[in-house]
């Protein structure tokens, strides 16, 4: 079974083949890791992490939609653990925003950052917030994004894979990559004007008069 699918070795997990999600769980061991330890600065939190992600992966296991990819639901899993691991221990990873999104370099993007594609200010710590608080921030304003977009933007920004590599993984056509891709950073720079706008205006209506 080890030559099959990722799809088809969870759909036997689901079936109840104990063997199934070992295979899973060695084939995804050190991607999985790589990415946590990147996201998260520590190999211990990323160990934990990851034994919580796949225990979730079990647990959603009858969540799964059976037409999706699943290395991009588990990796989705994955990111998410860490962020709720990193909000129990009263702090976030600092995001590297000036990394280039397409870094496998064969998507097209020419060095394209994430502040780019935002098309925002997002403040340094010159401009009133430290580095912490910019991060939350960002991190929150993800978390408001459709899930489709927060996948797309967790493959191409978190995991950095090329979008011909994100085609692959979600099974759409490039183009699909790009637009949606477009769509989420269009959005999440709509939210974050939001955000401001809406802490512009409450920092103001708390002066004193």
């Amino acid at each position: 079974m080890n030559d099959r699918s990722d799809e088809y070795i969870f759909e036997q997990h689901r079936r109840g083949d104990p063997a199934a999600f070992r295979i899973l769980i060695d084939r995804y061991k050190d991607d999985i890791l790589r990415f946590l330890i990147r996201l998260m600065g520590d190999q211990a939190s990323a160990e934990d992490v990851f034994q919580e992600s796949f225990l979730q992966v079990h647990v959603a296991a009858h969540t799964f939609d059976k037409d999706r990819k699943f290395r991009p639901w588990l990796f989705t899993i994955a990111a998410n653990k860490a962020r709720d691991h990193l909000r129990r221990k009263g702090r976030r990873k600092t995001l590297d925003l000036s990394a280039p999104v397409d870094a496998g370099g064969d998507g097209g993007s020419d060095g394209v950052t994430f502040v780019d594609l935002l098309e925002v200010d997002i403040p340094g710590p010159s401009d009133g917030l430290d580095r912490e608080a910019v991060n939350l921030r960002v991190q929150e304003t993800l978390d408001t994004l459709p899930h489709a977009l927060r996948e797309i933007l967790l493959l191409a920004y978190f995991q950095r894979l090329s979008y011909v590599q994100i085609a692959d993984d979600l099974g759409i056509p490039l183009g699909t990559v790009k637009s949606r891709l477009h769509s989420a950073v269009a959005t999440f720079a709509k939210r974050w004007k939001a955000s401001e706008q809406e802490e512009s205006s409450s920092t103001s209506t708390s002066e004193p008069a």
